[in-house]
């Protein structure tokens, strides 16, 4: 059973940076974080969960909702199991709880963080 955790979250003003960081664990024998295209979705209250990035397993492509694209960037470090998202010129919109996904035969979701952008 795969486990992400999720940290970095936290209060921002409007315009400011956050960095969410989603460290994986306990792959199945024969499996590695590499198997896994990785990506963040995110909450709002009242709203459904939304697509926000991916990565692909190697790292080699990413994707981005249209919301966030040119302001968010996701990354990967395989040698450590984790996946990054760097927030930038973050707007109240932005403000949810941030989910963690990883995807290869089984989707696998973490707890989330929640990220408040608010002066």
């Amino acid at each position: 059973q795969v486990q992400l955790v999720e940290s970095g979250g936290g209060l921002v003003q409007p315009g400011g940076s956050l960095r969410l960081s989603c460290a994986a664990s306990g792959f199945a024998s024969g499996l590695t974080f590499r198997n896994y295209a990785m990506s963040w979705h995110r909450q709002a209250p009242g709203k459904e969960r939304e697509f926000v990035a991916t990565i692909t397993s190697t790292g080699s492509g990413t994707n981005y909702a249209d919301s966030v694209k040119g302001r968010f960037t996701i990354s990967r470090d395989n040698a450590k199991n984790t996946v990054s998202l760097q927030m930038n010129s973050l707007k109240p919109e932005d403000t949810a709880i941030y989910y963690c996904k990883a995807t290869f035969t089984r989707m696998y979701w973490g707890q989330g963080t929640q990220v408040t952008v608010s002066s």
